[in-house]
């Protein structure tokens, strides 16, 4: 079944310390499956890879092997374009920053589970009903 994939997942998918059981479980299951990030997901992704280059976690030329790698994996970008004030609303009642609130609400419209590692988020997909990528997979 697809799931709107965080990338809290992601980033533990090449930041060593980032690493958990977790990432690596749903790593193995874009194998068999697909998932789907919201648009703003791309800015999050390249600044997390940024700041791995500007703290000498990686090398710029590793970062856009990573960028490659990750591009390639069966992960479509949603364009939808939601109103700033739904994810406001989303933000608050849930206790979400916006960017938390972007993933929930593309959970909300999809009516699919999501694969976080973020505490509120995770709160957030249980609560709204959606709910969350068991970590077994």
């Amino acid at each position: 079944m697809p799931f709107v994939l965080d990338n809290s997942v992601v980033s533990g998918w090449f930041i060593q310390n980032q690493a958990t059981p977790y990432s690596e479980a749903i790593a193995i299951r874009l194998q068999d499956d697909r998932a789907v990030v919201p648009a703003l997901w791309e800015l999050e992704f390249s600044n997390v890879l940024r700041t791995a280059c500007l703290r000498k976690v990686m090398t710029a030329q590793a970062a856009q092997s990573v960028i490659a790698q990750v591009v390639s994996l069966p992960i479509a970008v949603d364009r939808h374009a939601v109103p700033p004030s739904e994810l406001l609303a989303l933000a608050l009642r849930f206790g979400l920053t916006t960017y938390g609130a972007a993933y929930l609400e593309l959970a909300l419209r999809l009516q699919l589970p999501i694969a976080t590692l973020d505490v509120p988020l995770r709160e957030a997909a249980l609560a709204s009903g959606v709910g969350t990528i068991a970590p077994t997979g």
